[in-house]
C-alpha cells in the first residue's frame, strides 16, 4: 500500500501536561485505520494535530514522502486532510448548505453568493448518505444524529484523501451507522485513507483494517486487526481485561415508581402502557426517531403528547408538563432526567466539578437559599465515582474527558438521592473503561433501591446493563422484552414492526 501520511515523533504538551508523547502514526492508501485508547490518551489531540487545530512542539508531518506544516484546519483540507471532530462544529444559526460551504462560498457572476449551486450540492452530498433533508434547514432544528451526519456529509463532500472521523456514530443508531459504514469502504475503495476513533468495539472490527492503540499519550502499539480479539484489544487499551463490563441483573425489584397508562405520543398513534419498578432498569429500545425520546421529553415538558396518565409513586403527574418548569417538577417528585447532550443541555463547561454537582443540590432549596454542607456531598460524589480530575473539585469540567464529564452529570443527580432517573445516552462518547464503571453506578443505584429508564442507540448496552427492555415503533411500544434472554436480532425486528 502507498503511505499517504506519516506522522513521525510527535510531541504535544499544555501547560505542564503531556497531551502525546513521541507518536508515531502511519496512514495507507485504501485502509481502514482505527485509533484507540481511554478517554485522555491522547487521540484528539493527535488528530487535531494532522487537521492544523494545533501545532506539535516537536516531530514532523509528512505527506507523500513530504514534509508540510499546517497553520490551520483550511490548510490541512486544502492538502487534502477532512475532519469530522467528536465535538460537533456547526453553526446552528446558519443553514445546513450554509454550514457545508462555509469559508469557500461560490459566486456568481455579478461576485454574490451562488445559494442555488450550494443548495443543489448540498443536497447531493446529503442524499449520498441517505439524508432526506432541505439543504436549506437551520442546524439549530436538527436533531444531534442528525447534525453529525451533516458533519460526515460536510467531510465526504470535501474531495480529500485522507478523512478523519472522531467518533462519527456516538449520536446514530444501528441503522444509520451501516449507512455510514458503507460509505466509509466506499471511500476505502477509491483508495482514501480513513481514521476512525469510536469507543464502539463491535464497529471497529466491521470496518477497520489496522489499530493503533493510544495509552497515556504513547503508542502502545499499531497491530491488523484481521489478528485481534475484542478481549485482546481492551487488554491494549486499559492495561487488563475487562471480564465483567455488565454488573449482574436485578434479583429482586420493589413497587411500582413510574406507571404510564393509555400514553398516546400524537393523536394518530396507538396509545401503550409500561411500569417502572424499584430496584430496576429498564430500557427503550428502537430506531432513530421512533418516539422514544418524544415519550422521555414528555416527561419533562420539552415534548406535549397527545394525551395519557403518568403515576410517580402513587401521586399522578398533570400533562402536558411545563416546558419552563417540568424538570423542577420531576425534582420535587423524586426524580432525576439526564440529557444526551452533556455538553449543551447538562453541563456548565466553564465552571468547576464542584459548581455542577452542588447545581442539583442548590435547585432542591427555595429561591432565597443555598444548600448546607454541600462540600462533603460533592467530596463524595467525586470519591464515590471516581471523578478524575487533577484539580479536584476546583477543575473545569470542559477540560475533563468525556467519562468524567458524564460522571459529574450523573453525579449531580445521584447527589439528590432520587428514586428515579431518567437515562438518555448514559455513555455516549465513552470509553471502555468509564462505560464500565458508568453501568456499575446505575446497578448500585438501582440495588439500592432506586429505577431507571434508559434510551440508548446501542442495543448490546441495553442487552447488557437493563433487567427489561420495552421496544418503540411509530410512537408507541410494540413489545416488551427480558433482557436477560433478548438479541439484537429479536429487537431489530420488532423495531422494524415486524
Amino acid at each position: 500500500m502507498t503511505e499517504l501520511v506519516e506522522m513521525a515523533d510527535i510531541s504535544k504538551s499544555f501547560g505542564g501536561s503531556i497531551a502525546v508523547d513521541r507518536v508515531s502514526f502511519a496512514l495507507q492508501a485504501g485502509s481502514v485505520h482505527a485509533l484507540m485508547g481511554e478517554n485522555g490518551a491522547g487521540k484528539s489531540t493527535l488528530m487535531k494535530i494532522l487537521a492544523g487545530v494545533h501545532q506539535p512542539d516537536s516531530g514532523a508531518i509528512l505527506r507523500d514522502g513530504r514534509r508540510i506544516v499546517f497553520a490551520n484546519p483550511r490548510e490541512a483540507l486544502e492538502a487534502g486532510i477532512s475532519t469530522v471532530f467528536q465535538e460537533l462544529s456547526l453553526l446552528a444559526n446558519l443553514t445546513i448548505a450554509e454550514n457545508m460551504f462555509l469559508g469557500r462560498e461560490p459566486v456568481t457572476r455579478l461576485g454574490r453568493i451562488d445559494y442555488a449551486r450550494m443548495n443543489a450540492e448540498t443536497g447531493k452530498a446529503l442524499r449520498e448518505l441517505g439524508l432526506d433533508l432541505d439543504p436549506e434547514t437551520l442546524v439549530a432544528d436538527l436533531s444531534i444524529a442528525e447534525r453529525q451526519f451533516v458533519e460526515i456529509a460536510h467531510g465526504i463532500e470535501a474531495d480529500a484523501a485522507v478523512f478523519i472521523l472522531d467518533e462519527p456514530t456516538a449520536a446514530l443508531n444501528a441503522a444509520d451507522v451501516e449507512v455510514l459504514n458503507r460509505h466509509i469502504r466506499r471511500l476505502r475503495d477509491e483508495g482514501k485513507a480513513i481514521v476512525y476513533i469510536s469507543h464502539r468495539m463491535e464497529e471497529i472490527f466491521q470496518v477497520c483494517d489496522t489499530v493503533t492503540v493510544l495509552k497515556d499519550g504513547r503508542c502502545i502499539g499499531t497491530r491488523p486487526l484481521a489478528g485481534m480479539t475484542p478481549a485482546g484489544l481492551i487488554a491494549m487499551m486499559v492495561g487488563r481485561e475487562l471480564q465483567d463490563l455488565f454488573p449482574p441483573r436485578a434479583v429482586d425489584t420493589g413497587d411500582v415508581v413510574l406507571d404510564v397508562r393509555d400514553f398516546r405520543v400524537g393523536p394518530e398513534t396507538r396509545p401503550f402502557s409500561m411500569q417502572l419498578r424499584g430496584g430496576e432498569i429498564v430500557a427503550l429500545a428502537g430506531l432513530e426517531g421512533q418516539g422514544q425520546q418524544r415519550f422521555l421529553r414528555s416527561l419533562v415538558g420539552q415534548f406535549q403528547p397527545f394525551s395519557g396518565e403518568i403515576m410517580i409513586k402513587g401521586e399522578r403527574l398533570s400533562l402536558p408538563a411545563s416546558p419552563a418548569a417540568g424538570i423542577r417538577r420531576l425534582k420535587a417528585a423524586g426524580v432525576g432526567f439526564i440529557p444526551e447532550d452533556r455538553k449543551d443541555e447538562g453541563l456548565f463547561l466553564g465552571l468547576s466539578v464542584e459548581h455542577n454537582i452542588a447545581i442539583g443540590l442548590h435547585a432542591r432549596q427555595n429561591e432565597w437559599s443555598v444548600a448546607k454542607n454541600h462540600r462533603q456531598t460533592v467530596a463524595d460524589a467525586i470519591r464515590d465515582l471516581n471523578i478524575r480530575a487533577a484539580a479536584g473539585a476546583a477543575a473545569t469540567v470542559g477540560a475533563l474527558s468525556g467519562g468524567n464529564q458524564q460522571k459529574v452529570l450523573l453525579g449531580r443527580y445521584l447527589a439528590t438521592k432520587p428514586d428515579i432517573l431518567l437515562v438518555e445516552e448514559p455513555t455516549r462518547g465513552v470509553d471502555v473503561g468509564a462505560k464500565s464503571e458508568i453501568y456499575k453506578l446505575l446497578r448500585d443505584f438501582a440495588n439500592a433501591g432506586g429505577a431507571a429508564l434508559v434510551l440508548s442507540r446501542e442495543t448490546l448496552e441495553l442487552i447488557g446493563l437493563c433487567d427489561r427492555i420495552y421496544v418503540v415503533h411509530g410512537d408507541t411500544v410494540v413489545s416488551e422484552l427480558p433482557a436477560s434472554t433478548a438479541t439484537e436480532h429479536d429487537i431489530l425486528d420488532a423495531a422494524l414492526g415486524a
